[in-house]
């Protein structure tokens, strides 16, 4: 970007606040004062309305707390520090993720955490897996308490370079996991990795019985998948039906069960849901 490029651009910035500037009597006393100017900017053509959400985003940062964004210990996806080297792949390919706690006898005993990128080493070598040690590429476990705030957080990852941490509770017991991608998506919204964006997938299975779902799927789609018969008169996406149930925007964790359906927040934001887990339920015995 050209000098005059920034200049044009500082000008611009420039511009709109003086403009919101202009219609206010005074600077914004309270943080909900300054969001009502904000959202009148935004009205006036002043802001798109994702500059709004992420100027918001950035305002509730401030405000949460760890425990409201991290993974609850039960969802997390873990390898044990005796697993496989096959089963480790196995895991690392069925998730997705890029990350995982290692474990020892317990989810409370978090030995580090293995990157799936480490596991490479296994097909480019030729390696079969028998001898390989897992304790020889780990990292180290971070450990934040599940009352920091997020806004710190952040600052923390980027510092650190770090972009997992495990979640204590006051009694040093493991709470859960968080990432900077939960993190950011307090700011930006839903972010689709790599592997999301490859897989494309509205439906991912993980375990026999659990599944990662979109919110976004067709309940036509869910139907024909899963051999169900929900309706899509009053919604089209599972999502739509699912909200329905709660009767109220979920946060990320809560759970409902719909029919023999257990669904599980695992990504939202203050206006929509992302993602559940959903785990298909035994049928109830005769």
């Amino acid at each position: 970007m050209s000098d005059d490029d920034d200049s044009d651009q500082n000008r611009n910035s420039g511009n709109w606040l003086r403009q919101i500037g202009m219609s206010l009597a005074g600077p914004p006393r309270d943080r909900d004062e300054l969001v009502t100017v904000l959202k009148e900017a935004q009205e006036n053509g002043l802001l798109d309305i994702d500059a709004l959400w992420m100027m918001q985003g950035v305002l509730k940062v401030s405000e949460q707390q760890v425990r409201d964004i991290m993974i609850p210990r039960s969802q997390m996806v873990v390898v044990e520090s005796d697993a496989a080297a096959v089963d480790v792949l196995s895991s690392a390919i069925e998730s997705g993720h890029s990350r995982f706690p290692v474990i020892g006898e317990s989810r409370d005993e978090v030995v580090g955490i293995l990157l799936a990128k480490d596991m490479l080493q296994l097909a480019e070598s030729g390696n079969d897996g028998d001898h390989f040690e897992l304790g020889s590429v780990l990292r180290p476990a971070v450990y934040v308490p599940e009352s920091k705030r997020v806004n710190v957080l952040l600052k923390e990852f980027k510092a650190s370079r770090n972009h997992m941490a495990v979640v204590v509770d006051e009694y040093g017991g493991v709470a859960g996991l968080v990432t900077i991608e939960d993190a950011l998506e307090q700011i930006v919204g839903d972010i689709d990795d790599e592997y999301d964006q490859a897989e494309g997938a509205n439906i991912l299975r993980q375990e026999k019985n659990r599944f990662l779902i979109r919110s976004l799927t067709p309940v036509e789609e869910f139907n024909e998948y899963f051999d169900t018969e929900f309706s899509d008169e009053d919604f089209d996406t599972i999502g739509g039906l699912v909200v329905h149930e709660f009767g109220h925007m979920p946060k990320r964790g809560e759970t409902t069960i719909i029919d023999r359906f257990q669904f599980n927040v695992q990504r939202a934001d203050s206006r929509r849901i992302h993602l559940f887990q959903m785990t298909i339920l035994p049928e109830a015995s005769e």
